[in-house]
């Protein structure tokens, strides 16, 4: 089993998780605007809890979004930091696969719809599937776009979808009438905590999919944010 640390500050939650010889250190905490306040203290925590340094780990690990721009350049710059001090790849995770994996972990869902509120009338989407491994796959593509306007691939009417995250508490109403599909909606959102990273990233670092930390990107998938907001200007 690879030694990770992973890091996510995508959404409202903060969170490290670190994984090092058969032994989970997690923190956490619901914070949105702490994030570059907490994360480097939570990545001390988790270190000095299992007693190791940075430079015995194998991999760090990062949220890559699509979530709070502000989140996710805090989660690049300082995972791009760590990782060149202790001269580390790195590994990027889907927030909205990471959210289907902790359904899947924690909900035993195997097909989750994905909403993340991402403002501006629109939420970032993903449908995922469970693998016979157990892990979340996504099906069709990741997207930002309208409520009324999401997609669900092969649907079937005979499965039941469990649906979590933000998007579906903001807009369960127009995401059930456009999907139309039995859905089970979780009251209280999910949200991509590190430790639900963990399974994804090891198959990835097993596969040989860790890059250098320069190559460490935000996935937005919103591209037309500046040109929004300098039209409102």
């Amino acid at each position: 089993m690879a030694n990770l640390l992973v890091i996510d500050t995508a959404t409202e939650a903060c969170s490290v998780a670190l994984q090092y010889q058969d032994q989970l250190f997690t923190r956490s905490k619901i914070a949105p605007r702490e994030h570059g306040e907490l994360i480097l203290p939570m990545v001390d925590d988790v270190l000095s809890e299992a007693g190791i340094k940075l430079t015995q780990l194998d991999a760090i690990v990062y949220g890559q979004g699509p979530g709070a721009f502000t989140g996710l350049r805090i989660c690049i710059s300082v995972v791009q930091g760590l990782a060149f001090g202790a001269e580390l790849p790195v590994i990027g995770v889907s927030s909205l696969q990471a959210m289907a994996q902790a359904a899947h972990d924690r909900l035993g869902a195997d097909n989750v719809l994905a909403a993340i509120d991402a403002r501006m009338g629109e939420v970032y989407w993903g449908q995922y599937e469970s693998d016979a491994n157990g892990l979340m796959q996504l099906v069709g593509q990741e997207a930002v776009c309208p409520p009324n306007l999401v997609t669900v691939s092969k649907p079937d009417s005979s499965k039941i979808y469990r649906a979590v995250g933000t998007g579906w508490q903001t807009y369960a109403k127009e995401l059930s009438e456009t999907i139309n599909l039995p859905t089970v909606i979780e009251k209280e959102p999910l949200y991509p905590f590190a430790e639900a990273m963990l399974p994804i990233a090891s198959v990835q670092f097993k596969q040989g999919r860790a890059i250098s930390a320069e190559q460490a990107l935000p996935v937005y998938l919103r591209d037309n944010v500046a040109k929004k907001a300098k039209a409102k200007s």
